[in-house]
């Protein structure tokens, strides 16, 4: 029988965190906010987690006896990041509860499975088709068209694993791109802008959504997120009831990231993350109750908190050489630094954000 959480975890229980990485800092810090202590899990000898954590068990995740002594150490089971090996959550899932569920990581593993998820619940999606291999692309171009952009159906982030196709005779290099692995294609979508809604779901099934936050994309990686973002009244509110509506039909418990591409036919779903997102730290300086604590809050049984935005916020991301900005932003009046520990500067490396926290204005109504 699969276990469960019968009750909210008081004060001194401990959450355990798969994945070491910045996301898995911040929840760590937020959870002792609360007084959970936390334990990570993660392969690496120096990861940005292990800073804050009450514990790191570094190993990895086809360690079967290090991963039985983190679920016997910890009382709940979260996550930072989504591709967790299947075999490691199937030894995980006997032992202690998960959240959120194995099957919204099934679903967001897998960009086919996902888009399949999407449309099943009346949601609108780019054009798309599976492709295993160049004949299957030669195909899906008759379904997408060009340009289009070729995606592994699984692993790719930040920009990664990922072709354009500008025409068709682009096909054979895209697929070779690819390595030959499962991917899809994808039609492009004529929008205006990206917007994304970070929402949480309860276990008693309360939800709540931050604003929306308007995306600014550089070489694939997510540059700026401003809060409030430029919606019609309407599509404020389609974002937030369809964001609703996939957390309620995953039965999910936690903070979701849906990414939205604003389109004068309305609002297309790009893809979902299973946690807490990048474009959600503007609430830690925006909200009383940021993203982070609001997923502890989930996981541990407790009430979600007030999401309510008291500020207008820029977030920035630092990357790569950005660091060497951080004397001077240091010295700006409103900005909030959140350096996230890496030891080494690489180029497209996340090395942290910085929230400039602005008056509030009136909300930006697009007509």
């Amino acid at each position: 029988m699969a276990p469960t959480l019968n009750a909210p975890l008081e004060t001194g229980a401990v959450i355990g965190i798969l994945g070491g990485g910045q996301l898995g800092r911040m929840l760590s810090v937020a959870a002792s906010r609360l007084g959970f202590k936390t334990y990570v899990f993660d392969p690496g000898t120096d990861c940005p987690a292990s800073h804050v954590a009450d514990q790191h068990i570094q190993a990895n995740y086809d360690d079967a006896d290090a991963l039985k002594r983190f679920a016997d150490a910890v009382d709940v089971i979260t996550y930072e990041f989504e591709n967790i090996p299947t075999s490691a959550l199937d030894m995980l899932e006997g032992l202690r509860v998960i959240r959120p569920s194995r099957e919204a990581l099934r679903i967001s593993q897998d960009r086919i499975t996902e888009k399949d998820f999407l449309t099943s619940l009346g949601l609108k999606v780019a054009p798309y088709a599976n492709v295993e291999n160049a004949d299957d692309l030669e195909a899906a171009l008759q379904v997408t068209g060009t340009p289009s952009i070729l995606k592994t159906r699984r692993f790719g982030y930040d920009g990664k694993g990922q072709a354009r196709l500008q025409s068709p005779e682009d096909a054979a290099q895209a697929w070779a791109d690819m390595a030959g692995a499962p991917s899809v294609l994808e039609g492009f979508v004529d929008f205006s802008h990206e917007v994304s809604v970070i929402g949480a779901r309860s276990a008693d099934g309360e939800v709540a959504c931050f604003d929306p936050g308007e995306n600014v994309h550089l070489d694939g990686i997510l540059h700026t997120t401003t809060v409030p973002a430029t919606l019609t009244a309407s599509h404020r509110m389609d974002a937030v009831l369809l964001t609703a509506n996939i957390l309620n039909a995953l039965d999910y418990v936690g903070v979701m990231g849906v990414e939205l591409f604003v389109t004068p036919q309305g609002l297309i779903v790009n893809e979902i993350a299973p946690r807490v997102h990048n474009s959600g730290h503007w609430t830690q300086n925006g909200c009383t109750v940021d993203q982070f604590e609001q997923h502890i809050r989930a996981v541990a049984g407790w009430p979600l908190g007030d999401g309510v935005r008291h500020s207008d916020v820029v977030m920035e991301n630092l990357i790569g050489d950005d660091m060497n900005r951080v004397e001077a932003i240091a010295r700006e009046s409103n900005a909030a630094l959140h350096l996230y520990g890496k030891a080494e500067v690489k180029a497209g490396r996340k090395m942290g954000h910085v929230n400039r926290v602005v008056p509030p204005q009136p909300t930006k109504i697009k007509r």
